[in-house]
């Protein structure tokens, strides 16, 4: 297996992985937050796809989707899109459901940001992975990226994990 294969074949895997805690969550609680709990599902997932579009970005030179994103004010977005704004770093998820993507559309959303990084991933050289870029104050190697992409989707998947409990839908692992 080459480093392309490896590097896409972990993103996946997280995806796997987070996916276990999206058991219980659907329309009608999909925005619901907890008491001392930072984020609820639609903005774990819309901010995740925003996170991996903007990686897959620097691979492939593709702009974040329209079809899935809005750039608004926060509040700008809709049953099929987010508001960028509403789920970059930095922003204040809120329970109002008709600012974001219902249910199953966040999945999707969150697929298809996981499966164009896993095919630029895929697709690129080692030459191209080596590539040295901007990302947040820092520069790093393309390939790093993905690697921190794989710890970001396990960082707030442990917030689902937080949520879940807090809203009592118990363990996925039980």
């Amino acid at each position: 297996m080459n480093r392309q294969q490896t590097l896409a074949n972990a993103v996946l895997e997280s995806r796997t992985l987070i996916a276990r805690y999206f058991k219980g969550f659907d329309d009608a609680n999909h925005t619901k937050q907890a008491q001392h709990l930072p984020n609820h599902f639609a903005w774990t997932l819309g901010h995740l796809a925003l996170t991996i579009h903007r990686v897959a970005e620097k691979l492939d030179g593709r702009a974040v989707p329209e079809t899935d994103f809005v750039r608004g004010d926060g509040r700008a977005g809709t049953p099929a899109k987010f508001d960028t704004e509403s789920v970059c770093f930095g922003s204040k998820p809120v329970d109002d459901p008709k600012l974001y993507p219902g249910h199953d559309r966040c999945v999707a959303i969150f697929d298809d940001a996981v499966q164009r990084l896993v095919a630029a991933i895929r697709r690129a050289d080692d030459a191209k992975l080596d590539t040295l870029v901007t990302w947040g104050s820092g520069q790093v190697k393309l390939w790093s990226l993905a690697i921190r992409m794989v710890f970001h989707n396990g960082t707030h998947c442990g917030q689902l994990a937080d949520l879940r409990r807090a809203l009592g839908m118990g363990s996925v692992l039980a």
